[in-house]
């Protein structure tokens, strides 16, 4: 054993894990699936709806979800209109944007550059020169 170094990231042989053997025996069985993937399943399944007029339909459970925040915010509950703003924030959050200074003239363009610098933010060149 004298060609083999214990100490920090290298291990007794005999401390190894075993071929074949987890490292977590007890750990998430195999198939069971997370949070995310469960939700994810269960906002596909579909549901019946009925609209106005009587008419019945098979809808998602997400969209029959996002209807009915919806239909809360119009009818002028403040924590359904909060819900629906946030969501439409978050989903609108990696559209393109247009860039900054559009519609800024080249005086318009240094003044901002300025005042960016002076307080310590990035100048409009940076911004765009990083995205």
């Amino acid at each position: 054993m004298a060609d083999y170094d214990v100490g920090y990231g290298r291990p007794p042989r005999g401390g190894r894990f075993r071929k074949g053997r987890s490292g977590n025996p007890k750990g998430r069985p195999r198939g069971t699936k997370n949070l995310q993937t469960d939700l994810a399943e269960e906002l596909q399944e579909r549901v019946v709806v009925s609209e106005r007029g009587g008419a019945r339909r098979r809808i998602s459970k997400q969209r029959a979800l996002i209807k009915t925040v919806l239909a809360k915010a119009l009818s002028g509950d403040a924590r359904a209109c909060t819900t629906a703003l946030n969501l439409t924030l978050k989903v609108n959050e990696n559209e393109e944007r247009e860039p900054i200074d559009a519609g800024l003239s080249p005086d318009d363009r240094a003044l901002v550059d300025e005042f960016l610098s002076r307080h310590g933010v990035r100048t409009i060149e940076d911004s765009e020169s990083n995205t």
